[in-house]
C-alpha cells in the first residue's frame, strides 16, 4: 500500500509570472518517454511483478522504494508546470478575451482542458502511454533498463534546463538531476552485485557533473546525491545491502535513511475566474462551510 503525505519533496519558488512556453517544455519531463511518469510506472510494475521477493529482497526493496520516490517526482514536476502558467491570463468578462495570452502559447490545450495545470503528456502534446513500460520479468535485464531509463531522463532534464532560465523550472530540474543521478548509481551498483559488471565505465552519456548546474548545487551541498530513502517506516530496509560504500564521484559515504525526507508545503493555486476554476464563488463557499459544520 502507499501512504500519502501532504508535502512536496522540495519547496519551489512561487513566481509572480510564469512562462507558459517553458511549461510546455517541462511537460517532456513529466509525460515524455523518459519523463517521471515513465520512471514511476516502469518501477511500479516491475515491483508488482517481482518474482521470488524473499530470495532477492535487496533488489526488490530497491525497486519498490524508488517507486515511492517517483510518485513524489511526478507530483513535483506537476506543481512546477502549474506554477509556470501563473500570471499568464487575467480576470475579466468573456467579451474582453481574458485568456487571450494563452492563444499563442505552445500548449494551448493546457489552457483549454486543465485550467492551466499539468497534462499527462509530453512537450508536443502527445499523451503518456503505457507502451513506455518495460517489465520483462528478468531481474538483470530490468535493472539494466532502469539504469538506461535514468540516463535518458537525465539527458532530457539537462536539455530542458538549457532551454529555460525560469528559476522555478530550474529549481525542480536541479533537484531531479541530483536524485536521478542517485537512482542511476543505485541501479548500477545493483547490476554490479548481480553480474560483476561495472556499467558506469561505459555510461553515463553525457558525462557531465551535476556541479555544472547552479540550481543543482544546493542539493549536492545537502548531500542528497549520497542518500536513498526507504519511503517506509518499517519496510524496504535491505536496500542497505546494495546502497553502501562511497559515491564514486565525490568519495562521500552512501547512506540509507529510513522513512521520507522532511519535504515542503505544496503550493496552493489561486482561483482563476476566467477558467471557471475552482468554480465556487464566495456565496457558494459560505453555504458549503455551513453545511460541513452542521454535524459537528
Amino acid at each position: 500500500m502507499f501512504k500519502r503525505l501532504n508535502r512536496m519533496q522540495i519547496a519551489l519558488t512561487i513566481p509572480e509570472h510564469g512562462d507558459a512556453n517553458a511549461a510546455a517544455a517541462v511537460q517532456e519531463l513529466l509525460g515524455g518517454k523518459f519523463g517521471e511518469m515513465s520512471t514511476l510506472n516502469n518501477y511500479m510494475y516491475q515491483s508488482f511483478g517481482f518474482r521470488n521477493k524473499k530470495k532477492f529482497k535487496p533488489f526488490y526493496d530497491l525497486v519498490a522504494s524508488i517507486t515511492a520516490e517517483e510518485f513524489g517526482h511526478v507530483e513535483l514536476v506537476n506543481n512546477s508546470i502549474n506554477l509556470l502558467t501563473r500570471g499568464v491570463t487575467f480576470t475579466g468578462d468573456p467579451d474582453i478575451t481574458p485568456m487571450q495570452n494563452g492563444l499563442n502559447k505552445r500548449n494551448t490545450y493546457q489552457f483549454i482542458a486543465t485550467a492551466q495545470t499539468a497534462l499527462p503528456g509530453d512537450s508536443m502534446g502527445k499523451s503518456w502511454s503505457g507502451d513506455y513500460v518495460f517489465n520483462s520479468g528478468n531481474l538483470v535485464l530490468d535493472l539494466l533498463h532502469n539504469f538506461f531509463l535514468e540516463l535518458g531522463a537525465r539527458t532530457h532534464k539537462m536539455r530542458v534546463y538549457e532551454m529555460t532560465d525560469h528559476p522555478t523550472a530550474r529549481e525542480m530540474i536541479g533537484y531531479l538531476l541530483v536524485r536521478g543521478g542517485t537512482h542511476a548509481l543505485a541501479y548500477a551498483k545493483a547490476i554490479e552485485i548481480a553480474t560483476g559488471v561495472d556499467v558506469k565505465k561505459m555510461l553515463p552519456v553525457p558525462d557531465l557533473s551535476n556541479e555544472k548546474f547552479d540550481y543543482a548545487k544546493p542539493f549536492i551541498e545537502q548531500g542528497l546525491d549520497n542518500i536513498l530513502y526507504t519511503w517506509s517506516d518499517t519496510d524496504y530496509k535491505d536496500i542497505n545491502k546494495i546502497w553502501k560504500g562511497t559515491n564514486p564521484e565525490t568519495g562521500q559515504p552512501l547512506k540509507v535513511i529510513e522513512g521520507t525526507p522532511e519535504g515542503a508545503p505544496i503550493p496552493d493555486l489561486d482561483d482563476l475566474p476566467e477558467e471557471f476554476a475552482p468554480g465556487i464563488d464566495r456565496d457558494d463557499y459560505e453555504r458549503i462551510a455551513k453545511k460541513l459544520m452542521e454535524n459537528l
